[in-house]
């Protein structure tokens, strides 16, 4: 995954950072040197605490670079695999749709992200495609 991330980004360069933020389940302290240079890069880290399988409360970890300890936050990735589950029925945990075929549970992923890039309406009229300036039409 990350050698996918690390490709399809601008890499960082001179003051120009990049800032990964993860939950406490998921720790990619020894995998994120290896793509980006260490002296670029911000990781924190968000460690929901429960008692009872209750969220009692959340503890922001700063792991290496200077983020900036109210920016570590994941609530937009949470909240973005919640909109998969959503409209994607194979990814639902348990479901009918359970995908036989790897290659149709990737083309259902490739649907989808055409979808939301190109066609789905996000801010004010305008899809994530036109706010990055790559097409100026829904």
């Amino acid at each position: 995954m990350m050698f996918d991330v690390a490709r399809r980004i601008e890499l960082p360069y001179g003051d120009n950072r990049i800032q990964f933020f993860s939950d406490g389940n998921d720790d990619y302290t020894y995998v994120l040197p290896d793509y980006f240079k260490r002296s670029q890069l911000d990781y924190g880290q968000l460690v929901k605490i429960r008692e009872n399988g209750t969220l009692v409360g959340k503890e922001k970890r700063i792991i290496y670079g200077s983020p900036r300890i109210e920016d570590i936050e994941t609530t937009d990735t949470e909240n973005f695999n919640g909109i998969l589950r959503e409209r994607i029925g194979r990814l639902v945990r348990k479901t009918k749709c359970i995908s036989k075929v790897k290659d149709r549970l990737v083309d259902a992923l490739h649907l989808f992200q055409f979808h939301w890039n190109f066609m789905h309406n996000i801010h004010g009229g305008k899809s994530p495609a036109m706010i990055e300036d790559i097409t100026d039409r829904l």
